[in-house]
């Protein structure tokens, strides 16, 4: 294992307020992104799926819900701790480090969505979690990572804002620094202030190009929404790349 040098994901990723937050978010467009996804991959019931970067694993149960065989890896305890209430015989959760191995040509197709990649420090820490990812799919199998388009969304990372939820005060604002799309999120919980930290490596489409070369995986597509549109450089908000080993 590797030395927890990122403090911050260990900090935010356990903290109740990290659920707190994203427990609001657009879960509607979430399951018609996965929707779409699958049929466009013509993804079969006799499929082994792999949620590389599960969270709290509502998308992993959906897509249980719909017949398929599926593990959730997550970094967070705290998030495992959650998923696993969903757990079945074709539902399984496991707290891992996605730059260590986690079985080998196991898996048709591995999913990396909502911008769950790229957290580490170094570039070299990237290139070896990506790796390990591939080493669990077979032979032809895919692997689909979603990802923020860093061209559009550098132009939107001023400013900041509030939001309360359950009584919590939420105060974020977004900056860019080092490389990194930084965010920092002040917590007020019973008169008690919290900071925490997430941040993403601010990676561009041709930082990934040379991720997916080192890595013996080919491009077979890329998507700039949800919806599935073609990919933009300048306007679309994702990167979601169709990949192949």
């Amino acid at each position: 294992m590797y030395q927890q040098e990122e403090e911050w994901i260990t900090t935010w990723f356990n903290s109740p307020y990290y659920q707190v937050l994203y427990k609001n978010h657009d879960v509607e467009q979430a399951y018609a992104f996965i929707d779409k996804l699958i049929a466009h991959l013509n993804t079969k019931l006799t499929y082994q799926l792999l949620e590389m970067g599960c969270g709290t694993g509502e998308h992993a149960a959906y897509l249980n819900q719909k017949g398929f065989t599926v593990t959730g890896l997550d970094f967070s305890e705290a998030n495992i701790a959650f998923a696993k209430q969903f757990e079945n015989q074709q539902l399984h959760f496991y707290q891992h480090d996605m730059r260590d191995i986690f079985r080998t040509a196991y898996y048709d197709l591995i999913l990396n969505l909502f911008t769950s990649f790229g957290y580490f420090d170094s570039e070299t820490e990237n290139v070896v979690a990506l790796r390990s990812t591939v080493s669990a799919i077979k032979p032809g199998g895919k692997l689909v990572i979603d990802f923020l388009n860093t061209n559009q969304a550098i132009q939107h990372t001023t400013g900041s804002e509030e939001k309360t939820i359950d009584d919590v005060l939420f105060q974020i604002s977004r900056k860019v620094e080092k490389g990194f799309i930084v965010k920092t999120i002040t917590v007020t919980d019973q008169g008690q202030q919290h900071t925490f930290y997430e941040k993403v490596r601010a990676l561009t489409y041709d930082q990934f190009m040379k991720y997916f070369r080192m890595t013996s995986l080919r491009l077979v597509n890329i998507f700039g929404s949800y919806n599935l549109e073609p990919y933009h450089p300048e306007t679309s908000e994702r990167m979601i790349f169709i990949l192949k080993k």
